[in-house]
């Protein structure tokens, strides 16, 4: 069967798969394991704590550290309230486009990956090669920390990482981290006529916003020299404020969803201690009226970023096996920061563009696909 066709039919079936982050994602993980057994992988399959998830992490070649990873993440955003020309998860195939709910993000590299997982097989290693299914990257990256951990338990040390994001084929080798909290506000309430009384959850959130935005305004001072990114310098957004319900009520309760996107990890450390110092002080008049008042920061995620390597042994790789002139950083966070913490040599290459992602009548083109598997087939002599 010609490749791209049999890659075109292995992404029909994941797309069918509706691996929405909010759902399991076992039958698409089962599936793939199955697939994969049957070509001789040695698979591993660990669910998270409720039994409705899992990694996949499957090798061939010899056992011990070293060797490949190619990594893709089985999850997709929900298609709720998008307007599809079609069904969602059931691929379409228009004009050299194939459509669907993951199709650049990022089934479509898992589904070249698998395409080629019959060739690996039968490729002389010398050293490992893996590949790796991870769960619920949308939402924080759980699953590639489950795994890492997993593989830093077991003392498995691969040495490169391929993330086959959308980047249109272009190799990356930086990002910056993306870090997400809500900050809960518990205040006492009461009625608007006697504003003492009680403790304005609202009010409080205003001055805790206003704290943040004055902590980023310090950040655009603290950009590194030379930095790739696009801003320079470590970013902060509030998402969103909630609270109170009626003009005449003193709210009890606030949130606030926010979050910052860091280029150095030293930022992040920085804003934390400030912001947490500052809830502290801003707690204390609170609590003299309410002592039950707290402001509590819940961690959403904490995804570390990509830091770009010089001589990067899988940056010359893939850029010599793609065409690349050039290294790039890119905007979008992905779960190759977390892989870099465990020693991994890593780039993010894959088919699609990154603006298809999470938009309705999501597609890959066949060109990228074809790409994508020339890029693979290419891995061989490094790896035999």
């Amino acid at each position: 069967m010609d490749m791209l066709h049999r890659t075109e039919g292995l992404l029909a079936d994941l797309i069918g798969f509706p691996t929405v982050s909010a759902d399991s994602n076992l039958d698409l993980i089962g599936w793939a394991a199955n697939l994969l057994k049957g070509l001789g992988a040695r698979c591993d399959i660990t669910l998270d704590e409720t039994g409705g998830k899992a990694n996949l992490f499957a090798s061939f070649g010899p056992e011990g550290d070293g060797g490949l990873v190619l990594s893709g993440h089985s999850d997709v955003v929900p298609v709720a309230d998008q307007e599809w020309s079609s069904d969602p998860f059931v691929m379409d195939d228009r004009e050299g486009r194939l459509y669907g709910r993951g199709a650049c993000d990022m089934k479509g590299f898992i589904a070249c990956v698998l395409a080629l997982a019959p060739q690996m097989a039968e490729w002389r290693l010398s050293r490992p090669l893996h590949i790796a299914l991870t769960y619920d990257e949308e939402t924080g990256c759980f699953g590639a920390r489950a795994l890492v951990e997993d593989l830093r338990a077991r003392d498995l040390r691969p040495a490169m990482a391929i993330l086959g994001e959308p980047t249109m084929m272009r190799v990356i080798n930086g990002h910056k981290g993306c870090y997400e909290y809500t900050t809960h506000i518990t205040g006492c309430a009461g009625h608007g006529s006697t504003p003492d009384m009680g403790v304005n959850a609202a009010v409080c959130a205003s001055r805790y916003a206003t704290r943040l935005m004055e902590l980023e305004a310090e950040l655009r001072g603290r950009a590194p020299d030379g930095s790739p990114f696009t801003p320079p310098w470590t970013t902060l957004n509030i998402g969103r404020i909630q609270s109170g319900h009626a003009h005449n009520v003193i709210p009890d309760h606030a949130e606030i969803d926010w979050e910052m996107r860091p280029v150095q990890r030293a930022d992040a450390d920085h804003l934390l201690a400030e912001i947490d110092r500052f809830a502290e002080t801003l707690m204390r008049p609170m609590r003299a009226i309410h002592p039950e008042a707290t402001i509590r920061r819940e961690v959403i995620a904490e995804t570390q970023g990509l830091h770009p390597v010089k001589d990067s042994r899988i940056a010359e790789v893939v850029s010599a096996l793609t065409g690349a002139n050039g290294l790039d950083v890119v905007s979008f966070g992905t779960e190759a920061g977390l892989f870099q913490s465990l020693g991994m040599d890593c780039v993010v290459c894959g088919p699609g563009s990154i603006e298809q992602a999470h938009k309705p009548d999501e597609y890959v083109s066949r060109d990228q696909l074809a790409a994508c598997l020339t890029m693979l087939r290419g891995l061989e002599r490094h790896l035999a």
